[in-house]
């Protein structure tokens, strides 16, 4: 016969095993979430995108090249919208400003620019500033796999033209200066033309002075006749100047027997 006393024990042994049950149950799936937690984050890896790939597309807005301006200037549409685009960090010799002249090699630059450009998708790569004073988008100006700001430098048809903070590959851009400058191509063919402060034609008319000045002078006057005279034909003979025509230094009429204008035939 059971005593209240043991009912009571069995009771509270009961309730330890059911506690220490649900204890290791709990450590159990406490081991299992361990187990599982990073499959699930190299799943949930995996599955986002790379960011790499798509930096490196915002990289660049597509356009196509509706207009040569100058060397240095095209416009262009991107999508529907139409823009102008200054190639940045360079510098093409004038032909459309409205206070100066066409200088040295500006042609030849919107003509490289219109030949490699015109009618072209592009790609179009900014540095800092998004536009310049006139509200003209600065861009760095891609054709396939080829820059165009520096192809206009190779070629000695611009020059780097620094506008802070947009320098990006200026140092690069100097490297290829360097050598059109070294090899005197295009602008750097005329001495003190091309500089850092922008172009100064007026050297063209500097040299072109000189030239001027070193032509032959014209032959003095011919010496008067009063200045020679012979008393006959003879001393015009033994002087080697015979015959004397009007004009001739040592012509008389009075040599001139005939007055036909020639002495001492």
């Amino acid at each position: 016969m059971l005593t209240a006393t043991s009912t009571v024990q069995d009771s509270s042994d009961s309730k330890k095993k059911d506690e220490l049950i649900a204890k290791q149950a709990a450590e159990i799936e406490e081991l299992k979430k361990s187990k599982e937690s990073p499959a699930a984050a190299q799943a949930i890896t995996t599955t986002q995108p790379a960011a790499a790939p798509v930096a490196e597309a915002s990289k660049y807005l597509m356009a196509k090249v509706t207009k040569v301006v100058d060397g240095d200037t095209v416009d262009v549409l991107i999508g529907d919208k139409k823009e102008t685009v200054r190639f940045v960090l360079v510098d093409t010799p004038e032909t459309k400003h409205p206070s100066r002249p066409v200088e040295p090699y500006g042609p030849e630059a919107s003509k490289f620019t219109t030949d490699m450009l015109e009618g072209k998708e592009v790609k179009l790569e900014k540095d800092v500033s998004e536009r310049d004073k006139y509200g003209r988008l600065l861009m760095y100006v891609w054709l396939d796999d080829k820059m165009v700001n520096e192809l206009l430098l190779e070629k000695g048809l611009a020059r780097v033209a620094i506008y802070q903070p947009d320098v990006k590959y200026v140092d690069k851009f100097r490297e290829i200066q360097k050598k059109a400058q070294q090899a005197g191509t295009g602008i750097w063919s005329i001495e003190n033309y091309a500089k850092d402060d922008g172009y100064h034609p007026e050297v063209m008319k500097k040299t072109e002075e000189p030239a001027k000045e070193t032509q032959p002078s014209k032959a003095p006057a011919s010496t008067s006749n009063s200045n020679v005279s012979y008393p006959n034909c003879t001393a015009v003979k033994a002087a080697g100047k015979a015959p004397l025509h009007r004009g001739d230094p040592g012509y008389s009429s009075k040599l001139d027997r005939d007055n036909d204008g020639v002495a001492c035939e």
